[in-house]
């Protein structure tokens, strides 16, 4: 007998047969009855044992626990979906489940941060807990179709590299057959090189950070989906091409995940045409900060977000022109006054979620910055000697998956949504 998800309960026609797989979500003894509900990747279904339905002596079984249930579709309007199975056979499909640690069943979990994380295994199958990562895989759908459709080509970089791509100071150092190599920060050397190879890159892998950051916003693992482009002008192509990744990714949440956006009450941001648009030093007046910061504090980005929203009824607000010495060593100058750099972040409701630049695409420049930042060659070479080959100009951003989701739910903390989180503390699970 083919599969009934618990969502397609509700379409089949009364009288029939029908057998679902899930899990035990609820079980309510009465007297005379026993309510199981099952849930399932799809949703939930009710399930009615009466005396004799189960051998004698044999138990129900308890909540998490998998089974199968083979029965009869039945009309019922106080049901989900108005129809439940009766007569059924229940079979266990593993040992009775220990008690899970929180109550699975009950509409909101009020567990602490703590124990959502310690136990994630199980706790992730609260339907409120999965619908965050359903945002998630929805998505990686929508960045992923944009760029497709875009002439973009997918590639994966190495995890082990050489060197360290922004600094040697914050990344993890790993033993490699003896000498030592390091965990990568990002794949920007390797989506560079490919902008050579197939103009337009983009990457959707894990990327780690040695910063002994204990923040809301921070994790020393997490999801980075980056994107290169080349023959670019300057880096006002590359935020033209983030505002349609963006707006395809809001689309495939909409499209792909409405029943995660309404569990969780989310609201959808509205992508504008045009991103509105501050330079560095702009932003710094508008929120009272000092000419000479190097880079916007988190109190801020807020700020700057608070404005968007105010004064374009945007959640998204660009900040371009940071600084060129406190950027990376790769990001292009402005040619106008060097000071200043093609580079730009993306804030979104408060939180910086995006970090871009057009990149130097010259061995020359390279050569010098380095020289200029006080950086060893060797580390870089092969990198740097790329460039001699002819590497167009070029520009690109990262998205953390996790930031992204975090801000769509407003989550208070970047764990909440993240599956396993790695952290200054927490290896585990």
């Amino acid at each position: 007998m083919r599969r009934t998800h618990c969502s397609d309960l509700s379409t089949a026609t009364p009288g029939e047969p029908v057998r679902l797989q899930g899990w035990v979500h609820r079980r309510r003894e009465l007297a005379a009855l026993t309510f199981l509900v099952v849930r399932d990747r799809t949703g939930l279904a009710q399930v009615v044992l009466r005396p004799g339905d189960l051998p004698d002596g044999a138990a129900c079984p308890p909540e998490e626990t998998p089974v199968e249930v083979v029965g009869t579709a039945t009309a019922n309007p106080q049901a989900p979906g108005g129809v439940e199975v009766t007569s059924p056979t229940v079979t266990a499909l593993s040992e009775p489940a220990d008690t899970p640690p929180v109550e699975l069943w009950r509409p909101t979990l009020s567990a602490s941060l703590p124990t959502l994380l310690d136990h994630a295994a199980t706790t992730w199958r609260h339907p409120l807990q999965r619908a965050k990562w359903e945002l998630a895989a929805a998505s990686l759908h929508g960045f992923r179709s944009v760029l497709d459709a875009d002439g973009f080509t997918e590639v994966h970089s190495p995890k082990l590299v050489e060197s360290a791509t922004e600094s040697g100071a914050n990344v993890f150092e790993v033993d490699y057959f003896g000498r030592p190599a390091y965990l990568a920060q990002s794949p920007q050397f390797y989506k560079q090189v490919l902008v050579g190879v197939f103009e337009r890159v983009y990457e959707v892998g894990p990327v780690f950070r040695a910063e002994p950051h204990d923040t809301v916003r921070h994790l020393a693992e997490y999801v980075s989906l980056d994107v290169e482009l080349g023959f670019v002008r300057d880096h006002r192509e590359v935020v033209a091409c983030l505002r349609e990744v963006v707006a395809g990714m809001v689309a495939a949440v909409a499209e792909r995940a409405s029943s995660a956006v309404e569990r969780l009450g989310v609201r959808l941001p509205v992508v504008p045409d045009e991103l509105p648009t501050l330079h560095f030093r702009d932003a710094l007046r508008l929120v009272g900060a000092p000419d000479d910061e190097p880079d916007l504090a988190p109190a801020h980005e807020r700020a700057l977000g608070e404005w968007a929203m105010a004064e374009h009824g945007s959640d998204l607000v660009v900040v371009e022109g940071y600084p060129t010495a406190s950027r990376a060593f790769y990001s292009h100058p402005d040619p106008d006054d060097p000071h200043w750099s093609r580079s730009f972040d993306l804030i979104f409701r408060g939180v910086e979620l995006v970090s871009g630049a057009q990149r130097l695409h010259r061995y020359e420049d390279y050569v010098r910055v380095l020289a200029e930042r006080g950086y060893d060659y060797a580390p870089f070479a092969s990198y740097v000697e790329s460039f001699r080959r002819g590497i167009p100009p070029h520009g690109g951003f990262a998205i953390g998956l996790e930031r992204w989701v975090g801000r769509l739910v407003e989550a208070a903390n970047i764990r909440e949504v993240t599956l396993f989180p790695r952290d200054l503390h927490r290896l585990a699970p």
